[in-house]
């Protein structure tokens, strides 16, 4: 069995951190989908990539493999640099502004 262990992006429809801190296993396919060919619906004998494991860190992560005997591969996450601005979105309707509204 082979594992990935990777911590997740945030979606397309996420601007925050939330829910990017965790770190998750999960089993690579053990042998590819095969076509029914009645219907035409996929389908696997392999139950471990319905399996997705959630870990507080890296290293819990690396320890819970090691320890079942479980190969895996680890992928960094691309960390983005963070855009925080001095005052924040109120900064658009503050009172104090020095540069005219524009829409």
């Amino acid at each position: 069995m082979r594992a990935r262990i990777y911590q997740p992006a945030r979606n397309a429809m996420q601007s925050g951190q939330a829910k990017t801190n965790a770190w998750y296993l999960d089993y690579q396919p053990a042998d590819a989908r095969e076509i029914d060919p009645l219907m035409g619906w996929t389908s696997s004998d392999d139950t471990q990539t319905q399996v997705r494991l959630k870990f507080d860190s890296r290293a819990a992560a690396e320890a819970y493999a090691k320890e079942n005997g479980i190969e895996y591969t680890v992928t960094e996450p691309n960390k983005r640099a963070q855009n925080i601005r001095l005052r924040g979105y109120g900064e658009n309707f503050a009172s104090d502004r020095r540069a005219n509204w524009t829409h």
